[in-house]
């Protein structure tokens, strides 16, 4: 039975691609930093019949993390498809207020989180020939906002290194893909806000597993037409 690993499961987009990967047969390991939140998205997916488990882990903590993708592997077996997506609130810095000491933090759990997790699930991907990695990102990523100067510069390097994986790795049957999302995530937003359900978001990222055509994706519309 195929298993999905969501690094930064909360109960939004976390969980509609939880719910989503789920219900077409994947068993499901959440990880985020607060066991609490992990356990309740849990019980809501086994309630509704996935085969769910939480593995409580800091993505800026390169032991804890792996550890924990660790446990998933052991409990659900070789993990299939890594969607990788913390969210730590949006962080305003303009251009020029940008330093080491501010930029860092971002790095850290943007950037070298990712990296932490798709070293410690490769492996076997490489080794099986077949696997999915999904990274999520802002739309800063692709087009910059100057008031989130700190997290497009890490985004956009997440950004390169995904599309960079992807060419190295297509050839091992491995896909890499980056989603950038410029848009309010839920079903509903304040008037004049450009916004998507995230179960609807949620149908891009099984569509880039499925289809594997492309590298990147954003979301930039206020409707996702699949």
């Amino acid at each position: 039975m195929a298993a999905i690993a969501i690094v930064g499961a909360g109960p939004g987009l976390g969980l509609s691609i939880a719910e989503k990967f789920g219900n077409e047969g994947f068993q499901v390991a959440l990880i985020s930093r607060r066991k609490g939140n992990l356990d309740v998205l849990t019980t809501r997916l086994q309630e509704a019949g996935v085969t769910a488990a939480s593995f409580p882990a800091d993505v800026t903590d390169p032991g804890a993390l792996t550890s924990a993708l660790e446990q998933a592997s052991a409990r659900f077996g070789d993990i299939d498809v890594l969607e990788y997506s913390p969210y730590g609130g949006l962080v305003q810095t303009s251009p020029l207020e940008v330093a080491v000491d501010n930029l860092e933090p971002q790095i850290a759990q943007i950037l070298y989180g990712a990296i932490t997790a798709t070293r410690a699930v490769l492996p076997p991907m490489l080794k099986a020939r077949r696997g999915t990695l999904l990274f999520t990102t802002g739309g800063g990523a692709v087009s910059p906002f100057p008031m989130l100067a700190t997290m497009n510069i890490a985004q956009a390097g997440l950004r390169n290194w995904v599309l960079n994986l992807n060419t190295v790795l297509a050839e091992h049957g491995i896909h890499a893909a980056s989603v950038a999302i410029s848009v309010f995530i839920g079903a509903t937003a304040p008037e004049g806000v450009p916004h998507q359900d995230p179960d609807d978001i949620a149908k891009v990222y099984w569509d880039l597993h499925v289809k594997r055509d492309r590298a990147e994706h954003h979301i930039a519309q206020p409707r996702f037409s699949p």
